[in-house]
């Protein structure tokens, strides 16, 4: 599955796109200033999600890799 077709199933399922979820993990205390905190690890991010929006790992670790900056919502 691409990540578009991950942020795409993640917004069906949940409500929540990619500028929800990022304020969403700033309330958490996930993030400051719209970046990661580097004590936060994949697992925490994975666990928060699963257990509040039922994701699985696969489009939990979607959501990291956002929030991380390893992928925006233009990548493929």
């Amino acid at each position: 599955m691409s990540f578009q077709g991950y942020l795409k199933t993640i917004k069906e399922k949940t409500g929540n796109g990619p500028a929800e979820f990022r304020t969403l993990a700033e309330q958490k205390g996930f993030t400051a200033n719209g970046e990661l905190k580097p004590e936060v690890k994949a697992g925490d991010i994975v666990n928060w999600l699963k257990s509040d929006f039922a994701l699985g790992q696969g489009h939990a670790m979607a959501i990291y890799a956002l929030l991380k900056g390893i992928k925006n919502e233009d990548s493929e």
